[in-house]
């Protein structure tokens, strides 16, 4: 027999036309012996693969089995379970005198695995050849329209479920409470689930997993109370549907309830129910519990392995995430695409390129490049691991893209300092009709407070506005952050003002916008205001209320605020913590007890420890705490140019040109550069780059006689140009290098092409030197403009030859 079978058919074209038989389905029992015994038919029952069907279906034809309709039955739903519709739909269409039963199976084989349109074409057609519709029918086609959200045919197939006489049925109305809790239509849901005269136990999962679907989590375990006092005992299935909404509650409390019921009805060993349970713990911050759970479940599945690296990821533990990733690769478990999504999560994360690339290839070797979601989580990888350019790769190869694709490349943009790149592609997609999302706005907003342009500023508030945006949190919150970046604290406080609800983060955003803009007082005031309202300060709260104290002098209060934060909140001091208070120490002038702290630190100081000490010891010409700052620095990065410049102009100032001349040569050496000194002007939509002594603008030869003609102006209110930090060149030499500094030129540039009382705003990427302060201080006065410029670290507001830092910065 086995002999006959060796050769492979190609897919059948064409089933002969059957020629009439007296088998019908009622009299099976009449089938003569022979059938049931053939070879053939002894293989197909046994058959599990359509290509072993397609080898025994010749023998059927030629042994005349196709006539039987036992053989047409069985065919038909072979073919519809392996989705092979067409193939079944040749089964059907030549058998005379079809039985309904293959009427059944071929509407649920258009029900599964074609589209709704389909089935719905081959249902008409049932009615027309007066098949009777039977209570599957309905239930079938009521779940492809929940799945595919399609209410108004969900509906259609409800009314003609009515008029069949199904709407005292429990299985047909379950469908019905399971397609309108699908189309988000939940309290229709419910109508329907409350007139079922009688209901079982899966009617109860239904509604209780629709209310869980649709955020309504308290709901839902009210519903399982209510089911147990109507005498039904929730089950895995239950379970497994109420845990996502205790876990969204974060109500590890009634989570423990629910793991204890799961003990008592001895679940415990169901893998779904396990799986849900270390998901549970993992997002109610418990993950260690979550752990335990999870390597007590004996045979895990795939979504077993992706709850726990998802658990590790939310809860801050990268790479204990990709720790079990491996041990999945390891223990040969294929992953899936919400694996690699979770694993590339943790390796941006990490920053670990390596690792990330490797997950790339794995999603590829997975053939997973057709799944957008994993794309986009590929693509916020590479931004994250400040590889842009390789996100960019992926988007734009990437097929069907969504507003999370967007989204993520704006941000990747936007984290890598890329901002005209992010604003380019937010207009490319405001072009192509896609609605922007709160994330969306989030994204490309602070993109737009880096560029510190007024006018771009207000143009998308306003359209924040127009989207119907402007009541969300986190688009408020980052729009407050935007205005006080740009130099609008006023306006960023009326918007703070304005706000029905403020997140921790909002809060920060203000005290952070006071703090940079010299503030102190008014950042002190707002954070005692927080106090004594529900939301609690968290670490960065206090990081801003530190630099605020810092930037406005106030010594004594950011030291109570320090000591503060463990005793009162238990918040540990991080290294930006300390980082701040060697600042606030420093600024004040207070360098032996700056550098006493840090040698007193219990953690091993970073480089933003020793940065603040470096720079205080500038600002203060300490030439011995900024050598031992700066032999710190250089053994931390030595590759960075910077901290060599602040050490020779340390240098410099105590007229140690020897000692400057070492430092240029280390460098030159090392191939360090000091970074140039850049401004940046808006006038009229366009954004103007100036860097220190440059010729290419053009408007440069205005630009350079209007300086000259200023600084004269400049000398007889009383200016004195301060060189003292340059040498080896003549006095007229050393006041030209410092009247073009970057922030110089830029002024200009906005004097000369703005009307008179127009505020000029620059932004500068290095901290203005004093020189140039003094000297904006001066053109302030001889004006009459107000210039506003944000620098590396601060605002400063001139205005009358006055500072809003008061020479404190």
């Amino acid at each position: 027999m086995s002999s006959q079978l060796i050769y492979s058919s190609p897919p059948i074209t064409k089933i002969p036309t059957p020629r009439p038989n007296s088998h019908s389905l009622s009299q099976r029992t009449q089938i003569p012996l022979h059938v049931y015994k053939h070879p053939a038919a002894i293989l197909l029952e046994l058959s599990t693969s359509i290509k072993e069907v397609h080898q025994i279906l010749p023998h059927i034809i030629k042994s005349n089995l196709y006539t039987e309709h036992l053989f047409q039955t069985k065919l038909l739903s072979i073919f519809c379970n392996h989705g092979c519709i067409a193939e079944a739909a040749r089964v059907f269409e030549p058998i005379e005198d079809k039985p309904d039963v293959l009427y059944y199976t071929l509407l649920k084989g258009y029900a599964k695995h074609s589209s709704l349109h389909e089935a719905l074409l081959f249902f008409v057609r049932m009615k027309a050849d007066n098949v009777r519709p039977v209570v599957y029918n309905f239930t079938y086609l009521l779940k492809v329209c929940g799945d595919k959200g399609e209410l108004r045919r969900g509906k259609e197939i409800h009314g003609q479920l009515i008029k069949n006489g199904f709407s005292s049925n429990v299985f047909a109305m379950t469908g019905v409470v399971n397609l309108y809790s699908k189309c988000r239509l939940i309290e229709e849901a419910y109508k329907m689930f409350d007139r079922m005269p009688e209901r079982d136990l899966v009617s109860w999962n239904t509604i209780i997993s629709g209310f869980a679907q649709n955020g309504l989590a308290k709901l839902a375990l009210g519903l399982v109370v209510r089911m147990q006092e109507e005498g039904q005992r929730p089950d895995s299935i239950t379970l497994v549907s109420i845990l996502p909404s205790v876990a969204n509650m974060g109500s590890v409390k009634i989570g423990r309830s629910v793991h204890g019921y799961v003990l008592r009805a001895g679940f415990e060993g169901l893998v779904n129910v396990n799986t849900a349970l270390v998901d549970m713990y993992s997002k109610c911050g418990y993950i260690q519990i979550g752990r335990l759970i999870f390597d007590g479940i004996r045979q895990r599945t795939t979504v077993s392995w992706n709850s726990m690296i998802d658990g590790y990821v939310r809860s801050g533990y990268a790479e204990e995430a990709m720790g079990i990733f491996e041990r999945m690769l390891d223990g040969g478990v294929e992953p899936t695409d919400v694996t690699i999504m979770g694993a590339a999560h943790a390796c941006a994360d990490l920053g670990d390129l390596d690792r990330g690339i490797f997950v790339h290839k794995l999603s590829d070797k997975l053939k997973l490049g057709g799944h957008v979601s994993v794309m986009n989580s590929l693509i916020s990888m590479y931004s994250k691991c400040k590889r842009v350019d390789l996100a960019v790769h992926i988007f734009g190869k990437l097929h069907g893209k969504t507003l999370v694709s967007w989204n993520a490349m704006i941000l990747g943009f936007a984290q890598n300092g890329r901002v005209n790149d992010a604003l380019n592609y937010f207009y490319e997609m405001h072009s192509r009709n896609l609605r922007p999302d709160t994330f969306t706005m989030v994204s490309v907003i602070p993109a737009l407070a880096e560029l510190s342009v007024t006018r771009q500023a207000k143009w998308i508030h306003g359209y924040c506005i127009r989207s119907c945006l402007d009541d969300d949190i986190f688009v408020m919150t980052a729009l407050v952050d935007m205005y006080a970046k740009c130099g609008e604290i006023h306006t960023a406080r009326k918007l703070f003002n304005r706000m029905n609800e403020r997140h921790v983060t909002t809060w920060n955003a203000m005290i952070d916008g006071y703090g940079t803009h010299g503030l102190g007082k008014a950042a002190i005031e707002l954070f005692n205001e927080m106090q004594k309202g529900t939301v609690k300060p968290n670490d960065v709260t206090f990081l801003s209320v530190l630099s605020a104290c810092s930037h406005a002098g106030m010594v004594e209060e950011g030291r109570s605020y320090f000591t503060s934060m463990k005793r009162d909140y238990g918040i540990e001091p991080a290294l930006d913590h300390y980082g701040a208070m060697v600042d606030l120490l420093g600024r004040a002038g207070r360098l032996d007890e700056a550098w006493n702290f840090i040698q007193k630190m219990p953690i091993e100081p970073g480089i933003n420890v020793y940065g603040a000490m470096l720079g205080a010891c500038k600002i203060h010409k300490n030439v011995e705490l900024g050598e031992k700052a700066a032999k710190k620095l250089f053994a931390l990065n030595p590759d960075e140019g910077g901290y060599h410049v602040l050490l020779a102009n340390i240098y410099a100032t105590a007229s140690m040109w020897g000692e400057v001349a070492k430092v240029r040569t280390i460098m030159k050496k090392k191939g360090l550069q000091k970074t140039p000194g850049c401004s940046v002007v808006e006038l009229r939509n366009e954004v103007h780059s100036f860097y220190s002594g440059t010729t290419n603008h053009p408007q440069s030869k205005r630009i350079y006689a209007f300086l000259e003609e200023l600084g004269d102006k400049m000398k007889a209110a009383g200016y004195v140009p301060d060189t003292s930090s340059i040498h080896d060149v003549e006095d007229a030499v050393k006041e030209q290098l410092n009247s073009t500094h970057s922030e110089r030129l830029a002024i200009a540039f906005g004097l000369l092409n703005t009307s008179d009382g127009t505020p000029i705003h620059v932004r500068k990427n290095l901290r203005v030197c004093g020189d140039c302060h003094t000297a904006t201080k001066y053109i302030s006065l001889v004006t009459g403009r107000e210039i506003i410029v944000r620098d590396m670290q601060r605002f400063h507001h001139f205005k009358n030859g006055t500072c809003s830092c008061g020479d404190y910065w």
